[in-house]
């Protein structure tokens, strides 16, 4: 009895490595194929496709290999994502900041807030869509795209097809702003001729879902927007754990004194994303250890996002409808538009 007791509630780690080593697989060909140039030109990144092969093969050939793999899968999703994302602090630097100024640290604070609730007002007043689907899109769009939707989950507990739905519909939008921005340039120098390339980066990287859809985007206008885009985007990705801090703390509001919900968990990992990006700014580390570190990252959000697909069945994306993604376009339009407009005014009071 003891030594069943022992099996269920201490797996051995033989009982993750089936599923540790389908989710690194699958994390491995979507890093081989995000390099490949006629994918990473329209900024599929690995986090991106290693979803999307996840889905494939979750909705194909898992099913018989569930009851090994399963046990693997869930600590990907779950312990694996934290740790990537803290490791994540390693692409940022509080250097950064001054490279585009206080504007720029303004300019994203207001699209990030303005979009999260202009996202959880149409979403849940216009649309009545569930709480935490609109949370998920609103992080996605307001931040960093599927990374951002995966460091949310933990934190509201949400359900793994609700992800996968947050996850298509920032990934969705986001791959269209890479083809609809360089197309946008031509016309606000028109309408505004003193707007700088180096100005329309900023406005790139700070409305631009994704990291990779950002250097995608920049690098089609030039070296000038380009850096600046990153610059604004990684200053962006930098407001992910002050984000889910105050999530945290909504939901723990939101709770006091209901019997039929759990505690929030606090999200200690948003913290140590912090800290390890006040430490990389001391760059005490050598830039060999840092960039083993970056990739380290990457693969264990990419395997996260393998096991997010994994678990994510079509028929659950099927019963999301529509809804999602027109939230999706809407919130899009918003960036574009209102995003574009808080640049503007930004630039114009405080240079």
């Amino acid at each position: 009895m003891t030594e069943l007791t022992f099996n269920k509630t201490q797996l051995p780690f033989q009982h993750w490595l089936p599923g540790l080593l389908l989710t690194a697989s699958i994390a491995a060909a979507a890093a081989w194929l995000a390099n490949q140039p006629w994918l990473s030109g329209i900024g599929l990144g690995a986090l991106t496709l290693a979803i999307m092969l996840g889905i494939v093969v979750g909705n194909s050939i898992y099913s018989p290999l569930a009851t090994h793999c399963d046990a693997g899968v869930a600590l990907a999703k779950q312990k694996l994502l934290r740790l990537g994302i803290i490791l994540f602090g390693f692409r940022i630097t509080l250097q950064q900041i001054t490279d585009v100024g206080v504007s720029g640290i303004v300019i994203d604070a207001l699209t990030l807030s303005s979009t999260f609730f202009i996202t959880c007002l149409l979403g849940r007043r216009l649309l009545k869509l569930d709480r935490d689907t609109v949370w998920l899109i609103g992080a996605g769009s307001s931040i960093c795209g599927a990374a951002a939707v995966l460091a949310t989950e933990p934190v509201i507990k949400a359900a793994p097809s609700k992800v996968a739905v947050a996850v298509a519909t920032v990934v969705l939008f986001g791959t269209l702003a890479i083809f609809i921005y360089p197309l946008l340039w031509p016309l606000a120098h028109a309408l505004f001729p003193t707007l700088s390339l180096t100005q329309f980066g900023i406005f790139t990287g700070s409305t631009i879902h994704e990291v990779a859809q950002v250097v995608a985007a920049g690098h089609a206008l030039g070296p000038d927007a380009e850096n600046s885009a990153v610059i604004a985007k990684m200053l962006r990705v930098m407001m992910l754990a002050p984000f889910l801090l105050c999530l945290g703390g909504v939901l723990r509001r939101q709770q006091r004194g209901t019997q039929t919900q759990g505690p929030v968990t606090f999200p200690w990992f948003a913290l140590l994303f912090v800290l390890v990006a006040v430490f990389n700014s001391l760059h005490i580390l050598p830039a060999y250890a840092v960039t083993a570190l970056n990739q380290l990252a990457n693969l264990l959000l990419a395997m996260a996002m393998a096991a997010l697909g994994l678990t994510t069945r079509f028929s659950a994306l099927r019963n999301a409808g529509i809804k999602p993604l027109l939230l999706g376009a809407m919130v899009f339009s918003w960036l574009i538009v209102g995003g574009g407009g808080i640049n503007l005014l930004a630039q114009h009071f405080m240079g």
